[in-house]
């Protein structure tokens, strides 16, 4: 039997190991095999592997994430869309993105639904510095803290989102995330607050709900749910 060390040993003709990668003429990514880490993407290789992919570093281990389905990806976009007429009737500057690869620690780089960065945090994420000339914070992997971050809730996956990531979350500083159930039909808005999340609605009702956090933020939960 070959042991994990000998495995290691072995090295690819462009210099990267047999475990991670395969021995094939290119290079493949291996789920399931431990040592990645988020400085891994910096290597455009893996990177457009990575991004053809739906994948998560957990505590260094290669995860393939469950596919996404319409009924999920469409609250999230439902929920943005809210957001966005929001931000931009108050004059907030927001900006959105969705798949977006947050690196918790070096060791654990999360794939979240959805992300925004708005107000004051567009300034602090602008001075962030970048390997690349011509490159900005927009071209990697979040490294730092975005405003929100939305996660619709996958069948079978509940614990993943509602108790690590929200544990992983909180431990990054990540100040709202918000968890979107398509299948259960409920939204959890979450606020941190000394290191851990609470829950950040007020008037919540079966059809709707205010968010403390967001002066005259009504959410009308009926309008997120597909039919």
């Amino acid at each position: 039997m070959t042991s994990t060390a000998s495995i290691l040993a072995d090295v690819r003709p462009d210099g990267r190991d047999v475990y991670r990668f395969g021995d094939g003429d290119r290079i493949s990514l291996r789920p399931g095999t431990g040592g990645w880490r988020a400085a891994d993407l910096d290597d455009g290789e893996i990177r457009l592997l990575w991004d053809d992919g739906r994948y998560e570093i957990i505590e260094g281990v290669l995860t393939i994430m469950p596919a996404a389905r319409f009924r999920g990806g469409s609250v999230v976009f439902n929920l943005t869309f809210l957001l966005r007429s929001y931000f931009a009737g108050r004059g907030i500057p927001a900006e959105f993105a969705g798949e977006v690869d947050i690196a918790v620690r070096p060791d654990r780089v999360l794939r979240a639904d959805a992300a925004v960065v708005f107000g004051e945090d567009l300034p602090r994420f602008s001075r962030q510095t970048v390997p690349k000339p011509g490159t900005n914070w927009r071209d990697y992997s979040l490294s730092s803290p975005p405003s929100l971050v939305i996660e619709s809730v996958s069948e079978g996956h509940r614990e993943h989102d509602h108790r690590l990531k929200r544990q992983w979350y909180a431990e990054f500083g990540i100040p709202h995330y918000w968890i979107v159930d398509a299948y259960a039909l409920t939204l959890d808005v979450l606020v941190l607050r000394d290191g851990a999340y609470v829950d950040d609605s007020i008037n919540r009702t079966a059809d709707s709900l205010n968010v403390a956090s967001f002066a005259e933020l009504n959410v009308n939960l009926n309008d997120l749910w597909p039919s």
